[in-house]
């Protein structure tokens, strides 16, 4: 049985980044987080239903949108074009645009739609190994190949000075 996706939201380098996941674990891991944003504050779940609705339409796959905007979440998103601005101007728009109370979601709960969504995340966590597991193999056959240029020349230097203490024994 598939588990149930949440929405979970954070805010890394220039994009505000969005993922349906099981768990947080699953978002920290899709994200690559080497730590864990939710521990620290920089990452929560979300319930805003704009953002659940786009997340649920493409489970698993992180969606962008550019930091600090309004704008819907992509799975390929521009850069921010407002960072010119000043600084208190933004954290007062920023205070001004926050609610006081956050609603809890009016959409109604669907089964169906909801199991669609998990299986949607675990293809898509499947093919993220997958795509994993070739770079990995890309990793090992090029360390390989590293390792044997390493080991020609190593045997290459060994012969030369080989040679070269025969030679300079001959001459003494």
């Amino acid at each position: 049985m598939a588990r149930k996706l949440k929405t979970y939201q954070t805010s890394l380098g220039f994009f505000d980044l969005a993922i349906a996941a099981p768990s947080m674990k699953a978002a920290l891991e899709a994200w690559g987080a080497d730590s864990n944003l939710f521990h620290q504050g920089a990452a929560k779940e979300s319930d805003d239903p704009d953002v659940i609705a786009a997340t649920m339409a493409k489970p698993g796959v992180v969606l962008r949108r550019p930091v600090g905007s309004d704008g819907s979440f992509n799975e390929h998103a521009e850069l921010p074009t407002d960072l010119g601005g000043s600084r208190r101007s933004t954290k007062a728009a920023a205070k001004s645009k926050r609610p006081k109370t956050r609603k809890p979601s009016s959409r109604p709960a669907d089964k169906a739609a909801e199991r669609k969504a998990a299986l949607a995340y675990e293809r898509e966590e499947r093919r993220r190994e997958s795509q994993r597991a070739k770079e990995e193999a890309t990793r090992q056959k090029e360390h390989q190949r590293r390792q044997q240029a390493v080991d020609k020349a190593q045997a290459a230097l060994d012969k030369a000075e080989r040679e070269h203490a025969k030679r300079a024994a001959a001459i003494r």
